[in-house]
C-alpha cells in the first residue's frame, strides 16, 4: 500500500522485495555491493547492541561483525546451486565442533547475525534492516527490565565436609535459621573419596546474616572450604 509523506510516496511492500535477481541467478556487482555493505553495517549494530550492558571479547565482537557479511556472500553464491548448498551445509556443521559453549546471548547474537546475512545475500535488505531494529529494541528492554531475573536473596552455597559426617540433616538447624528455601542440588566425592562435596541452591532471610551462617557452617564441616555466591553467577547460560 502507498504512504505519503511531505509530498513523496512511498510503496511499503517494496522495502520488504528482494534487491537480487531471483529469475537467473546472477549477480551484478551493483547488488553485491550493496547486500555486502548492508551486512556489514547491520553486523555492526548487533555488536554494538550486543556490547550493552554485557561481558564480551574483541575476537567475538569482531566475529559479530562479519558473520552477516560472510553468510551473505555464501548465499549469493550457492544461490540456485543444489550442490553447492549441500556442500556448505557441511562445512557449517564442522565449525561447531571447532568451537567453545557460548552463553544463551552469544548464542543468540550469533543466530541474529546468520539471519541478518542470510537475508542479505537474498537481497532482502529492507526486511534485515526492520528485523535488526525489532530484535535489538526487544534486546535492550529485556536488559533494562527485571524480567528473567534471580532473587537477589538468593545464592549457590558449596560445602565441603568429610566422607564420615552424614549430609542428609547435619545442617538442617542451620538451614532453618537463615534460609527460607534450601535444595541439594548436587553431591560429588573428592580427594579419593574421603571429601564430599555438596551443592545447594538457598535464599537467604537478611544478607546481613550471610557471614553469620557460614561461620556456623564452619564449626559444622570441621572448618574446610565453604562457598557461597551468587546464584546467577554459578548457572551456566548455555544450550
Amino acid at each position: 500500500m502507498p504512504w505519503k509523506t511531505g509530498g513523496m510516496e512511498i510503496n511499503m511492500i517494496t522495502i520488504f522485495q528482494s534487491i537480487a535477481d531471483t529469475t537467473t541467478g546472477t549477480v551484478t556487482i551493483q547488488t553485491f555491493l550493496i547486500c555486502i555493505i548492508a551486512s556489514v553495517v547491520l553486523g555492526v549494530v548487533i555488536a554494538a547492541a550486543h556490547m550493552y550492558r554485557n561481558t564480551y571479547t574483541k575476537s567475538f565482537v569482531g566475529t559479530l561483525v562479519l558473520m552477516p557479511a560472510i553468510v551473505a556472500l555464501v548465499i549469493m553464491l550457492v544461490n540456485g546451486n543444489l550442490g553447492a548448498g549441500v556442500a556448505v551445509m557441511g562445512a557449517f556443521s564442522l565449525v561447531r565442533f571447532r568451537s567453545v559453549p557460548g552463553t544463551a546471548r552469544e548464542i543468540n547474537s550469533i543466530f541474529l547475525a546468520m539471519a541478518v546475512g542470510l537475508a542479505c545475500g537474498m537481497g532482502y535488505i529492507g526486511a534485515a534492516v526492520v528485523f535488526v531494529i525489532i530484535m535489538e529494541l526487544v534486546n535492550v528492554v529485556l536488559t533494562l527490565s527485571s524480567f528473567g531475573d534471580r532473587p537477589e536473596l538468593e545464592r549457590s552455597l558449596r560445602i565441603t565436609i568429610p566422607e564420615s559426617l552424614d549430609y542428609t540433616d547435619v545442617f538442617e538447624e542451620i538451614f532453618d535459621k537463615y534460609v527460607t528455601k534450601c535444595e541439594l542440588v548436587n553431591v560429588k566425592t573428592s580427594s579419593m573419596g574421603s571429601l564430599f562435596k555438596l551443592e545447594y541452591r538457598i535464599r537467604l532471610k537478611d544478607s546481613g546474616t550471610e557471614k553469620d551462617m557460614i561461620d556456623e557452617l564452619r564449626c559444622r564441616n570441621g572448618n574446610l572450604e565453604i562457598m557461597c555466591s551468587r546464584a546467577a553467577n554459578q548457572a551456566r547460560e548455555e544450550l
